[in-house]
């Protein structure tokens, strides 16, 4: 209906505002204008396209993933739409079996699924409408198939077909459900408003020729079609007339094979998950004062501990020059000093703990005391070199030497061994 009007967003909107218990908080009729802040509020929206404005369509589609699928719905439908598959929206179901009373079964090769199809300018215009209105979950479902069947009967078999009347204004919109996976709608346009029971009861028999029909009807046409079945169908009372409501559509709209058949997961993700950002305002507010706070407190950190060094070196190059004031170029006065103290004890006939002598003296004393054999003769040695201030040595064999008694005996003289390559010994000074 709303392909032919101006302003659409004017037109009465049937809606209705339901809690998570399924419950109905609020229904009626308003213009789509009226319900922006409903709509903001509420955790997704879904759309009931009516029936005359989706098609659906029952055929073998191969056995593809999700997204070749998608690219490959066109070719596959092209040959059964009057239009261009480029102009329109499609989506496949779930894969079901084809039971359904009056299904075509399409021979050859792949999954049997039901394909929905409307247009695609109408549906992304109606979409970009919802989130301008703050929508962030909306969903847009084929009505013909949100509409409820009749109860079956004790043997499986299906209670018939269910049709409802949706009236918007003047017009009037036909649904019919004729199985699990089949449905159809039809504008109606009646002469007169007095003709429109009759247009409704002729087409639905029109429709469904043999089988019981549940029809569905707002409130306040009950009584003219009640008359009208009674005068139409004398003889074959196969149409009951029964009250619309909510519930049933709720209902239908929460079963899963047809929240499969959502339009908008069509338009390449569109009506997708949005974020609230209203909502989240507040903790991103709190988020970033706090990453403020934690940077703050860590370069704070920094600066403090950039101080505490610069005063440490200060104080350091201040001893230095005090020991050594003759020193012009202090670039490690830790180093330094520590070669300054190296020299002395040479210059006073003591070794160095990292001299040749002293690490031998050492690594001899620790070799007698663990090395099996009795005396060190006993365990000769294949090389023993001194460079960079570190001992290394190459005994002909570790097969029966106890290397961590010998590590252990080496700390004793503040010597720490290493392996500085296959079968070679770093012996260094750990003072």
């Amino acid at each position: 209906m709303a392909d032919h009007a101006a302003h659409w967003t004017a037109l009465p909107c049937p809606f209705a505002i339901v809690t998570g218990a399924d419950g109905i908080e609020r229904e009626g009729q308003a213009a789509l204008a009226d319900l922006a802040p409903s709509i903001a509020a509420a955790q997704r929206v879904v759309l009931l396209l009516a029936a005359s404005d989706v098609t659906l369509l029952r055929l073998r589609v191969p056995p593809l993933s999700a997204a070749r699928l998608r690219v490959a719905l066109p070719n596959l439908v092209e040959d059964q739409l009057m239009s261009d598959p480029a102009d329109c929206v499609m989506v496949a179901g779930a894969t079901m079996p084809a039971a359904d009373a009056g299904a075509a079964v399409i021979p050859g090769p792949g999954d049997l699924r039901t394909v929905a199809v409307t247009q695609r300018g109408w549906l992304n215009l109606l979409l970009q409408t919802l989130i301008g209105y703050g929508a962030r979950h909306v969903f847009a479902l084929p009505s013909q198939l949100c509409l409820m069947q009749p109860a079956s009967g004790a043997d499986g078999a299906g209670g018939g077909a269910a049709a409802a009347v949706t009236v918007f204004g003047g017009d009037i919109d036909l649904t019919l459900r004729l199985s699990a996976q089949d449905g159809m709608g039809l504008p109606l346009l009646p002469d007169t408003p007095a003709q429109a029971a009759d247009d409704i009861v002729e087409t639905v028999c029109a429709l469904v020729p043999t089988a019981p029909v549940a029809l569905y009807v707002p409130p306040m046409m009950q009584v003219d079609i009640e008359q009208s079945v009674a005068t139409l169908l004398a003889l074959d009372q196969r149409v009951t007339v029964l009250p619309d409501n909510w519930t049933r559509w709720i209902a239908g709209a929460r079963d899963v094979h047809v929240l499969q058949l959502n339009l908008v997961a069509g338009l390449a993700g569109a009506g997708g998950a949005r974020i609230d950002w209203v909502r989240w305002r507040l903790p991103a507010v709190l988020a970033g004062l706090l990453l403020a706070l934690n940077i703050g407190a860590l370069n704070y950190e920094w600066w403090r501990l950039s101080r505490e060094a610069s005063a440490l070196r200060v104080s350091m190059v201040q001893i230095y020059r005090a020991a050594y004031p003759k020193e012009t170029v202090i670039a490690d006065p830790v180093a330094q000093m520590r070669q300054k103290l190296a020299a002395a004890r040479r210059d006073a006939g003591q070794p160095a703990p990292d001299d040749f002598a002293a690490l031998t003296a050492g690594f001899a004393q620790a070799w007698n005391s663990v090395a099996p054999g009795g005396t060190g003769s006993a365990r000769p040695l294949a090389s023993l070199e001194y460079r960079d201030r570190s001992l290394f040595i190459k005994p002909k064999t570790q097969a029966d030497l106890p290397v961590p008694q010998l590590k252990t005996a080496l700390a004793t003289q503040n010597l720490n061994l290493s392996q500085s390559g296959p079968g070679v010994w770093q012996i260094r000074s750990i003072r």
